[in-house]
């Protein structure tokens, strides 16, 4: 029982990161907060604002799965969420920035390994 909530608390811990994401790309992308985070001069941030909208928005889908696999107690939605959030971490890691591996891939990572062993229990 324990090792199942702690696995919830970690997900929804991951949903609130993907939340925040999803607040800097959708909202925040062209200003201040979004410019430092991203490393974006003021141009490029006004002239890719539409594509950070979407990479927002699925951002907040993940979230939403990950929010909703806890509510429901559906551990297939839980699994399919953190599976989701490691392989963008990962493309993200490989395509764009290493260290995106190490702020979306590897904690959801973890959750995901503290999530089997829930399992098992």
């Amino acid at each position: 029982m324990i090792g199942i909530l702690v696995s919830h608390v970690l997900i929804l811990i991951t949903a609130l990161i993907h939340v925040w994401f999803m607040v800097l790309e959708m909202f925040l992308w062209d200003k201040p907060k979004g410019l430092k985070t991203f490393r974006m001069t003021q141009d490029f941030a006004r002239t890719t604002k539409t594509l950070a909208l979407n990479l927002g928005l699925y951002n907040g889908f993940l979230a939403v799965a990950l929010i909703w696999g806890v509510v429901q107690g559906n551990q297939e939605m839980q699994l399919y969420g953190l599976l989701c959030v490691i392989t963008a971490g990962l493309v993200g890691a490989v395509s764009l920035n290493k260290k995106i591996f190490f702020v979306q891939a590897l904690p959801a990572i973890i959750t995901l390994i503290v999530f089997w062993r829930a399992q098992l229990t």
